[in-house]
């Protein structure tokens, strides 16, 4: 079989064979707000259609290509595997390729100042890890709760969906895990009324919080690991999203000075191309989980350590360092925060504007003037998401880039670019904001009616 054949017949029919075979829902979604592209091919920060035109892409798989798409180096990493005709998974042994990743890892952490991070599981994705952390974390207090943060995400299995504090992400689920609970962002005497209980394994946080790019003053989180190790509460740093150079640190937890006992990774140490991810803990918790001989593989994954997945963390390691992609990071953040604090001054449609490395969200607000106001109320007695959804909508089919919205019900765009970016992608990206936020200065205008044709499509949807 030749794939490559294939892809050239067939490319195409991308949306007919979901529809049909896979998620409906979400191929009908995608063809509703504009999203329904074929894309051809993708390198770095772009991607490109059948007609090569290109897109920016802001969106980065959810952040999975920091290093960019397609990058030799993973590329390379991986065929060299594939011609070494390696043993993969026997699992009654100790790869390797496994072993050296783990120990770059244990190595990285070391050089960002946490050396206490010594014990490294191997595993497949997020959500994977979070469930791993929250066993681990259990394990070794021997305590029932987990605390999180409100409007946290980390993840939809079932432990991971029970700390993540979104009602829209639990619904139809019930009942899940027991013991878990979520505080505010902020709220450090709400923290210490879970924790003072001595029930809680581990407060469970994300530096940043992925669904509207939160966080909050650098004394919360020192004093919140403060409580938590009065109370002898482990402290588990979700970093899926944020590690790996994407707030312009290696991990997010360097803003704050944090020393977690338990971080967890993943998206983008696969390079975009193999599955791959992490829970990185202390060793005296890692031998708690593995306390006897007999539970030597009491937590285990079967392709948790494969050859290729290794492969790709040491490449994707090797490329953030040698590239300098931490200090990009932190470099065009900063560019963008000024860029996108230029276009707030502008546009009183823009609230705030929160950035960090290149996380970053640009949140709306009901804007003073009669024509907007209006379309403003007009848009949101339809949909709480829906202003959003318009500019990312717009983005997209007028200029080419891809960006998200960041939530449901909020009022939020959210871009993640790849950690390779330059001036060039920044200024694209602003400048087509700028622009887009200016036409909605007409009322009634294209994008105001496109807003009601959204509407219209979603009613023609659910009646039929």
């Amino acid at each position: 079989m030749s794939i490559q054949e294939l892809v050239r017949q067939r490319l195409g029919e991308n949306y007919a064979l979901h529809y049909r075979y896979l998620n409906r829902t979400l191929v009908q979604v995608q063809r509703m707000i504009g999203f329904d592209k074929v894309y051809a091919r993708a390198k770095g920060a772009y991607l490109y259609d059948q007609e090569g035109l290109d897109y920016l892409d802001f969106l980065a798989g959810f952040g999975v290509f920091n290093i960019g798409r397609n990058h030799p180096a993973v590329a390379g990493a991986i065929r060299e595997v594939l011609e070494l005709d390696l043993p993969n998974m026997v699992q009654m042994d100790s790869a390797l390729l496994s072993g050296l990743l783990a120990e770059a890892l244990v190595d990285r952490f070391a050089r960002q100042g946490a050396a206490h991070l010594d014990a490294v599981f191997l595993c497949n994705s997020g959500t994977e890890a979070v469930e791993g952390a929250l066993k681990f974390a259990r394990c070794a207090t021997g305590r029932p709760k987990i605390i999180c943060l409100a409007h946290s995400f980390h993840g939809l299995t079932y432990g991971s969906l029970s700390v993540t504090a979104n009602e829209h992400f639990q619904e139809g689920f019930g009942p899940l895990l027991p013991g878990c609970s979520a505080v505010p962002l902020g709220d450090l005497d709400a923290l210490e009324r879970e924790l003072r209980t001595k029930e809680v394994a581990a407060f469970l946080l994300e530096p940043v919080q992925g669904k509207g790019v939160y966080f909050a003053d650098p004394q919360y989180y020192q004093e919140a690991q403060a409580l938590c190790r009065r109370y002898g509460t482990l402290l588990v740093c979700d970093e899926v999203q944020t590690g790996l150079g994407r707030t312009g640190r290696w991990f997010g937890f360097e803003h704050w000075g944090l020393e977690p006992d338990i971080v967890t990774l993943a998206k983008s140490l696969s390079g975009g191309y193999v599955p791959c991810a992490a829970v990185v803990s202390r060793r005296e918790i890692y031998q708690k989980v593995f306390c006897r001989l007999d539970r030597c593989v009491v937590h285990s994954t079967t392709f948790g350590r494969n050859n290729l997945a290794c492969a790709c963390g040491l490449a994707t390691l090797k490329v953030i360092e040698e590239e300098g992609l931490v200090d990009n990071a932190a470099r065009q953040g900063e560019y963008l925060r000024q860029k996108l604090q230029e276009v707030a001054r502008r546009h009183e449609l823009v609230g705030q504007v929160r950035v960090l490395g290149l996380m970053a969200a640009i949140e709306f607000q009901e804007p003073r003037a009669l024509g907007m106001r209006t379309g403003w109320k007009l848009v949101h007695a339809v949909d709480r998401s829906l202003f959003a959804q318009l500019i990312v909508t717009a983005l997209l089919n007028r200029y080419r880039i891809l960006t998200q919205v960041a939530a449901n019900n909020v009022d939020i765009v959210k871009i993640l670019p790849p950690l390779v970016i330059g001036k060039l992608e920044v200024d694209r990206f602003v400048e087509a904001l700028d622009r887009v936020l200016e036409e909605f200065r007409k009322f009634p205008g294209p994008l105001w009616e496109m807003g009601i044709n959204f509407w219209k499509g979603v009613r023609a949807a659910q009646e039929a």
